[in-house]
């Protein structure tokens, strides 16, 4: 099943198009809701500071434009994505998120 001759494939023009971009844009939002109250400034900031990182590197590699810039800030968001994950069972495991 390969692509039809003569069909154009269409990409994003923009980053905000971007699926991926939007679900890292919730993620942050969640994560920066979820920690309004915590008093470990540290673990509040760093997870924040992740799940943001994750929307703002999937921004970036789009905006340089080649594919293997996009796939290589794609795996740096793949991995504060990680970070993100494993930090909220670091949280469970504490009692900081419930």
């Amino acid at each position: 099943m390969g692509r039809q001759k003569g069909v154009k494939v269409s990409f994003a023009e923009r980053f905000e198009e971007l699926e991926i971009w939007r679900e890292a844009r919730s993620l942050h939002k969640q994560v920066h809701l979820a920690l309004r109250g915590c008093k470990d400034y540290s673990f509040r900031d760093q997870m924040r500071r992740a799940a943001l990182s994750v929307m703002n590197d999937i921004a970036e590699g789009f905006e340089r434009r080649t594919k293997k810039d996009f796939a290589h800030f794609l795996d740096l968001a793949k991995g504060l994505s990680g970070e993100v994950r494993s930090m909220t069972f670091a949280a469970e495991d504490v009692a900081i998120l419930r």
